[in-house]
């Protein structure tokens, strides 16, 4: 507890000291989440990726077949 002694510029130099300590522990933890989200965004672009070539391969697949299609029906 605050003595009587205690001055208000005592007080505020103590308040002072806990804003910086708590600024200090956001500052860290902003850091902290910053380095996790760009972590999540590389993995999510990393099967955005697999997932459009997946696609990309399946179009393709498709596409050779409504050729292979066309060619022994005489429609191409």
């Amino acid at each position: 507890m605050v003595g009587k002694n205690m001055t208000i510029d005592k007080l505020a130099i103590i308040v002072e000291g806990g804003f910086d300590r708590a600024d200090k522990r956001i500052d860290q933890l902003e850091t902290k989440m910053d380095k996790k989200f760009d972590d999540v965004y590389i993995r999510l672009d990393r099967i955005e990726n697999l997932l459009l070539q997946d696609h990309l391969n399946r179009i393709e697949r498709l596409e050779d077949s409504v050729r292979q299609l066309k060619t022994k029906t005489g429609i191409a």
